[in-house]
Formats: structure tokens, sequence, C-alpha cells
């Protein structure tokens, strides 16, 4: 077990959807300023394990949950705990790049913008501050204005982690950000992470264990919606305690 301070924490936590468990009495401990990665064959709960956090499920038909999910030890399903809340501390990054079809500049001040920052300058700060953080000022500084559209799908994948990062989260939860992009475009992703762990925490899915490799401090191995292992990435991959981790690290299924 890490020593950090917890940032999420499972306890119990069964989920599912209809008469389908699809999460099974999942325990685990997310610590502070650290790359978490979920790695598991499709359909093993990754994602839903994921949008538990933020509670993205919630939209979903016949959604149930039993258990905790604490976010800094808060309960996030606790009816005082408001969602806007929640979401502005939990943030998220999908799978495929959605920027808003408005300007760059406009995209990464929405959520400032809906939450009531109105000061120009203080938007200009913010906006500034949020792409220098996902390490896309210096590609996007004298276009601000110009169509989100018009950037690479690298590019509108960073700008994502920007919109989500001006409304200040402390942790970030990205859902195989990089499955859409192409090999230099997740190099300049995977740097970002790794920059950004230093102050956010970050809990990423992935289904490419050499991306978990390089940039997850720790590793969470899901299968049929049991969490089987859980631990130090480099220890895991170089030494799995279970039989069913080294079958799917070594490529025997998934």
């Amino acid at each position: 077990m890490t020593t950090a301070p917890a940032a999420l924490r499972t306890r119990s936590l069964l989920a599912g959807f209809g008469s389908t468990a699809v999460l099974q009495a999942i325990d685990l401990t997310i610590p502070e300023r650290q790359i978490t990665a979920f790695i598991g064959p499709s359909g093993c709960g990754k994602s839903t394990l994921l949008r538990c956090f933020n509670r993205m499920n919630d939209h979903l038909a016949g959604f149930f949950r039993n258990g905790e999910v604490l976010v800094h030890g808060r309960d996030a399903y606790d009816p005082s705990f408001p969602l806007e809340e929640l979401r502005s501390q939990v943030g998220m990054v999908f799978q495929k790049p959605n920027p808003f079809p408005q300007s760059i500049a406009r995209n990464v001040s929405f959520g400032p913008r809906m939450a009531g920052v109105r000061d120009p300058a203080v938007l200009a700060e913010l906006v500034e501050a949020s792409l220098r953080r996902a390490q896309l000022w210096d590609e996007v500084k004298d276009r601000l204005h110009a169509s989100a559209f018009e950037l690479s799908g690298g590019q509108q994948q960073r700008l994502c982690i920007a919109r989500a990062l001006a409304s200040g989260p402390q942790i970030l939860l990205l859902d195989e950000p990089a499955s859409a992009l192409d090999p230099i475009a997740t190099a300049k992703l995977e740097e970002t992470i790794l920059e950004l762990s230093r102050e956010v925490t970050i809990v990423l899915v992935t289904h490419n264990l050499q991306q978990a490799a390089r940039v997850a401090h720790r590793t969470a191995f899901l299968y049929l919606g049991k969490l089987i292992e859980e631990g130090e990435t480099a220890a895991m991959f170089a030494a799995p305690r279970e039989r069913l981790t080294e079958e799917y690290l070594t490529g025997r299924f998934g």
C-alpha cells in the first residue's frame, strides 16, 4: 500500500446497470499527485469505475451503486455534496476529443464563465495558464480566437485537458485519451500527463499496456468486474502477484 494521502477511495463498491453487476466489491485507494492506470480487457469495468468518481454513470439508464466512493474523504454520492462542486474538483477528458464549436479561448474559459467569472483580464489569465499547463500555449497563442476545430486531433485533446484544468480540479479522470491519436500526438499527450501529475491526481483508463508502463506510478488490473491486483506499476509489470495479472500482461488473453 502507498503511504501518500488518498485522493480517491472506494469501499465495497458494487455498481452496474439494470440487473447486471459490472463492478463487484471494489476496494481501492488512489494516492494524491500520482498517475494511476486502470488496465484490463474490454468490458471488465474500467470506465464504469472511472465514472463513479464524478458520477457520470448517473446519466446512464439503469445505473445502480452500493458501497462508498470517497473524494478526499467526502462521499461523492452524499446528497449534501453538490454535483457541480464534485465535478469542479474531479475533471474528465473522454476517449475522443470533444471541443465545443467555439474559439480556442472560449473552449478553455467555458467552465469559469459558467461559474460566473466575467472579468476579461481574469479569463485571459486563466486561458493562458491552463493552456500552458496542457503544454499547448506555444502552439496556439497567436490564434486564440480561431475555431477549436482547426486544431489537430492531438491538439484538440490537449485543449480538452486545458478546458478541464481551467475549472481548477484537484483530480483529472482520463478515459483512454490517446486511443484516437497517432504515436507522435500520443507521446506529447503522455508528456503533458506526466507534467500535470506533479500537481494533479490523474486516473487513466488505457488498453495500451506500454502506455501504462510508461506513465503510471501505480496500476490497477480489473477482470470481470473484480480488482485482481493493484500496486506500483514497475513492480506489477516485473513480478505480478496474481496468475491472472501475469497472463494478461504477457498477452495470453485480453
